[in-house]
């Protein structure tokens, strides 16, 4: 992200091959369970990094993350956003301080289960030809009926219009490599559009089914309205990149 500054005080030696990027707003509540979680899912994967960026939370965000780094998670990293940026600029600025070769996002609500991306980086490792992009289908959404329902839409449009392959393309659990993530413009929505947008760039999509919960405490940031208002507006947007994007297939130097 141009002119991204990051100052970080809890750094291991070891370079991780996968990191874990969650953003959060206003979610202190829920931060220990889903903490406690990650911890228990890096057990059984290769070396891991930890980051959370907070998005400019009004909440205890901020001290519930480094009471837990200081009494359970050490090298956990803390990123924070001076005012809300939105969710696809949060996930920017971990993915550009992570330093794995592999990105796994989730949510930090508590909905989303990180043992799901021992066999999602499996799955991703053992694939032949480019690294592909790993996408936790959700089987069952916990949430309400409206949400689920404006999610069920915008999915399905999403789908037709931009011919993605995938039935859950704003599932918050994807894997992918982060370097070919960093190649992609910056635009708040990006992440609801990475299965069209890494076809683009020769990026495979493998989906994997996963569990899903309900939220332990809050509520969703976004209303299903102003969800549908700006989805719209990204659509056509993403379209048109699509559309305007020119990549070779190989490049040899002459």
């Amino acid at each position: 992200m141009p002119g991204l500054s990051i100052h970080s005080s809890s750094r291991s030696d070891t370079v991780p091959v996968l990191s874990f990027v969650i953003a959060v707003l206003n979610e202190s509540d829920n931060l220990s369970f889903v903490c406690q979680e990650l911890a228990d899912a890096c057990r059984s994967l290769p070396e891991t990094e930890i980051i959370f960026v907070d998005d400019g939370s009004h909440d205890d965000t901020v001290a519930v993350l480094q009471k837990l780094r200081d009494e359970q998670l050490p090298t956990l990293r803390i990123l924070c956003h001076e005012r809300c940026c939105g969710k696809s600029a949060a996930l920017r600025t971990g993915i550009t301080a992570a330093r794995g070769e592999w990105v796994a996002t989730l949510d930090g609500d508590g909905q989303d289960d990180p043992h799901e991306f021992i066999e999602m980086l499996r799955l991703a490792q053992l694939a032949s030809g480019t690294p592909p992009l790993v996408v936790g289908v959700r089987r069952r959404r916990r949430d309400g009926l409206s949400r689920v329902l404006a999610t069920r839409f915008a999915n399905g449009l999403r789908r037709r219009l931009l011919n993605d392959d995938c039935p859950d393309t704003g599932a918050p659990m994807k894997l992918f490599q982060r370097d070919v993530f960093l190649r992609l413009p910056q635009f708040e929505g990006l992440h609801r559009f990475l299965p069209a947008l890494l076809n683009s760039y020769g990026v495979p999509l493998l989906c994997h089914s996963v569990g899903h919960r309900p939220r332990l405490h809050g509520q969703s940031k976004y209303t299903n309205l102003n969800r549908a208002i700006v989805g719209v507006r990204d659509l056509l947007g993403v379209m048109w990149l699509r559309n305007r994007t020119r990549l070779p297939k190989s490049v040899r130097e002459c």
